[in-house]
């Protein structure tokens, strides 16, 4: 309706845009049990391709109409994630440097948040814990589960197991809700598994 009355306004057409791009991978978000199923792991052909379209459509036309907004840029990042036939061809580079665009515009500690996590899909895992320690002083995010759990993947993935299964005990606690507490205990679970295996 807002988009209706102001065809004309680039951000409102951004705000549409981007709410159709992350709306058609919901069917994708959870397995029949309820737990959460990461982008990455997520069955592609469920996503509404009709939905993506529409959106990609949307955000194509509004970019060049004026100064580029907070929501066109997300949209923007919605749309490479949503464009990409699996994780493995996600246009990293370009993703990071949307989110170095939206930093410039917008000191959010969420969207430090996910370009770290940019930032590590294409230069590796160090380089995004570095851009973490940043944020480590931010009272906005230090506390949040999302800190928590982001810095636990990437010292995973880095090989710091005992590090990344402490961070993921943390953003464990701080877990309000019931998906992401369980999705949490699976990754504890697993990392003090394979450490029992290793030290075994």
């Amino acid at each position: 309706m807002l988009h209706a009355a102001l065809p004309d306004d680039s951000e409102v057409t951004g705000l549409l845009a981007l709410m159709l791009l992350v709306h058609a991978r919901h069917r994708a978000r959870t397995a029949p049990d309820g737990s959460l199923i990461p982008m990455a792991d997520q069955d592609r052909s469920l996503w509404d391709r009709r939905g993506i379209d529409e959106g990609i459509a949307l955000i194509t036309a509004a970019l060049p109409r004026g100064p580029t907004g907070p929501y066109q840029l997300q949209a923007a990042i919605a749309a490479v994630h949503d464009e990409a036939k699996s994780a493995e061809t996600t246009d990293w580079p370009q993703i990071a440097a949307l989110y170095g665009v939206l930093l410039r515009l917008d000191d959010n500690p969420v969207v430090a948040l996910n370009h770290a996590v940019a930032v590590s899909m294409v230069a590796g895992p160090r380089a995004g814990l570095v851009l973490l320690q940043r944020l480590e002083a931010d009272s906005r995010i230090n506390a949040d589960r999302r800190f928590h759990a982001v810095r636990g993947h990437l010292l995973e993935t880095a090989g710091d197991h005992a590090a990344a299964l402490e961070a993921y005990q943390a953003a464990s606690q701080v877990a309000t809700n019931l998906q992401q507490q369980r999705y949490l205990n699976q990754q504890i679970a697993r990392l003090s598994s394979s450490g029992t295996q290793a030290t075994g």
